[in-house]
């Protein structure tokens, strides 16, 4: 029998893929906001694809913000939006 591959919704594109594809975001339990490039962290998460653009798209719709339940401020999009462009290489 194979094994059973956990797919999750990237917020940007909409799109199901397997987690190992995707980047999470996550909310800590303190209330932080960051990139879990592992996917190990404690606390709510969000799946985003590696394209920055992915990640530009649930920013600007609120989407990633919704799914955490948190206000994000502007400073964290920016640190995220750096993150992820410094992860992908452009």
């Amino acid at each position: 029998m194979p094994k059973k591959i956990p797919l999750r919704q990237c917020l940007g594109c909409r799109e199901m893929k397997p987690k190992r594809e995707l980047v999470r975001v996550v909310r800590s339990p303190e209330g932080t906001v960051s990139l879990d490039l592992r996917g190990k962290a404690p606390g709510r998460g969000a799946y985003v694809c590696h394209d920055p653009d992915c990640l530009k798209k649930a920013l600007r719709s609120r989407a990633i913000a919704r799914a955490l339940e948190v206000e994000i401020p502007p400073e964290i999009y920016d640190a995220l939006t750096g993150q992820m462009e410094e992860e992908h290489g452009t």
